[in-house]
């Protein structure tokens, strides 16, 4: 499925519509163009500050977000690349802990597309090398790289071996890809591994661990998995991280879902397996409470869009969509049932399975308002909600978040909560319409 991405600045316009021009308009997996395009423009990926290199299913954005946090609480400054963006291109590049300025990007895209002509470089793979482009230029004292789909193929694997590299959670996305069988996803994911790097994981199953381990071995990357090198626990006051160099404990993080502990445990123990970069125990704790990482069970403010609600009316964002990105979020929404009628509002990707979602997401709530994802091939939201009728759901459908908020004002008796989910490009138009865009 490919980004899609507008500017309302027009120099920056100028160059995404150059971008989309020379780009095949598709995703596509291979180290091959990527390697040509950054030779073309004197290997930046040489001259990164020390790279923290993140893959997973879910949760690697969120585990950048907690090592950004970190460093930042340290004193010390870090570049960051993420994606998707949500609301405006530059969130994919941040240096310094900035996103990148409008003039700033338009130039270094527009470099970054004079040496593209006749390599046929996708969308990602010409913003992967407009970040490094950028993180070399500006110093710093860490690079954050999040995998975009994958690891082994990926674009940011041109990476040389970095301080560190992570694995958050697995499970089964992008099947067109990486396929439906989690030790293929997880020996793609693994495929991240260096030589000589530390490549810290999660626990998982032992199939998964076994792939993850062989992958690492034949690289010559030594796996510090979460239950054996470290580990970490979930208590009332916060979240207990132990491993040989001794326990803290952190205060329960910003960010919500208890899965979050998890992800703050990783990036913990991805600075505490690297000699790269020196973060105190108090800029750990400090990491808990200060990140912050949009659209990921974030409670939007009274806006523009919003204010559809009646008064009390909680409205969460997640963009959760898949299996295993909806369980936790389920988990959360579980707790909503005691307080008040709830509603799901959904959209979702045409290359993304609903069903799974919806078992996970819809029986949380009393009515599920289905709409489409601006831009983007979507299943139309008549379609489904005949899906989650077939399950036995309540769901109508909307044009759009703003009438499927009436339709729930409307529906439901003084809702209480009030979940907006399926897809980060659905966020993404939620926030802008909200007032509520990254900085």
């Amino acid at each position: 499925m490919p980004d899609h991405a507008r500017s309302d600045h027009p120099a920056v316009q100028a160059q995404l519509d150059r971008l989309w021009s020379l780009s095949p308009g598709a995703d596509v997996l291979g180290l091959e163009r990527i390697t040509t395009l950054l030779g073309r423009l004197g290997d930046p990926q040489h001259h990164l500050p020390p790279v923290f290199h993140v893959a997973g299913t879910n949760g690697k954005g969120s585990t950048c977000a907690f090592l950004r946090s970190a460093i930042d609480a340290s004193g010390q400054s870090v570049h960051v690349y993420s994606s998707p963006h949500l609301v405006r291109f530059n969130e994919r590049i941040r240096l310094n802990g900035r996103l990148i300025t409008d003039d700033a990007l338009a130039a270094v895209l527009d470099e970054v597309l004079g040496h593209a002509e006749g390599i046929g470089a996708s969308f990602f793979e010409v913003t992967t090398a407009a970040a490094f482009l950028s993180f070399a230029r500006n110093p710093a004292a860490a690079t954050i790289i999040e995998v975009g789909l994958g690891g082994r193929l990926d674009a940011t694997n041109i990476l040389p071996p970095p301080a560190v590299c992570g694995i958050a959670a697995l499970g089964i996305d992008h099947e067109a890809f990486l396929g439906r069988k989690l030790t293929g996803i997880a020996r793609e994911k693994a495929g991240i591994a260096k030589p000589g790097t530390p490549l810290v994981t999660m626990d998982y199953a032992r199939p998964l661990r076994d792939a993850i381990a062989e992958v690492a071995a034949a690289a010559g990357a030594p796996v510090f998995a979460r239950g054996q090198a470290w580990s970490s626990a979930s208590t009332r006051s916060g979240v207990s991280y132990e491993d040989k160099r001794g326990q803290i404990t952190l205060p329960r993080p910003n960010l919500t879902g208890g899965h979050q502990s998890r992800n703050l445990a990783l990036a913990v123990a991805m600075l505490r397996h690297q000699q790269a970069v020196t973060v105190s125990d108090e800029a750990l704790r400090q990491a808990a409470t200060g990140a912050q990482w949009p659209a990921r069970m974030q409670r939007l403010r009274h806006g523009p869009l919003t204010q559809a609600l009646p008064a009390g009316t909680q409205c969460w964002l997640d963009g959760a969509h898949n299996p295993s990105a909806a369980t936790p979020v389920a988990r959360t929404m579980a707790g909503w049932r005691s307080e008040g009628p709830t509603a799901l509002i959904l959209g979702m990707l045409a290359n993304k399975e609903a069903g799974p979602v919806l078992e996970k997401l819809g029986g949380m709530v009393d009515l599920i308002v289905t709409v489409p994802v601006p831009d983007h091939a979507c299943h139309a939201p008549e379609s489904l909600a005949q899906q989650a009728h077939a399950l036995g759901l309540k769901a109508i459908s909307a044009g759009d978040p703003s009438h499927a908020l009436a339709l729930v004002a409307e529906r439901l008796e003084a809702p209480s909560h009030v979940l907006i989910a399926g897809s980060l490009y659905l966020a993404g138009q939620v926030l802008a319409q909200n007032d509520e865009a990254p900085q």
